[in-house]
């Protein structure tokens, strides 16, 4: 038995190429958008607020990042009742509301994305274009 184990990281590079896809997804479907990408801790390695973007999508966008990084799972899957408990628990950090996914390599959670300003229908699917960007990465429906 080791005391420490390798582990992936997610780059500065590797993040700013899921924003491209991300970006350039929500110009295609023409939904300005507030995108975050985080570590596995939760801390932010790139955002971006387009021209248009809700202001208040700023924080929601890094909260559904933190999510998804955290739990390793989509974000707005969550029943009714539970999710509110924890956002409750973590003092907001933690949300439920769509748009929030994991970033999922060789089975590690590696960061999040968390997309936010449009439905929850439209900041999933930007978010998807985003880890879709990233060889490797587990894809989500």
């Amino acid at each position: 038995m080791t005391d420490t184990t390798p582990f992936l990281k997610l780059t500065n590079e590797g993040a700013h190429k899921i924003m491209a896809a991300a970006v350039a997804k929500a110009h295609e479907t023409g939904v300005p958008e507030c995108i975050s990408v985080v570590d596995p801790g939760g801390h932010l390695i790139c955002f971006t607020k387009m021209d248009g973007a809700f202001v208040q999508s700023i924080d929601s966008s890094l909260r559904k990042a933190m999510t998804s990084a955290s739990y390793g799972n989509p974000t707005g899957l969550m029943p009714e009742g539970p999710d509110i408990r924890l956002a409750i628990a973590t003092d907001g950090k933690r949300i439920n509301l769509p748009g929030g996914l994991p970033i999922i390599v060789d089975g590690h959670v590696i960061g999040g994305i968390g997309v936010g300003s449009g439905t929850g229908a439209e900041d999933h699917v930007v978010a998807k274009a985003g880890v879709a960007a990233l060889e490797g990465a587990q894809q989500f429906d």
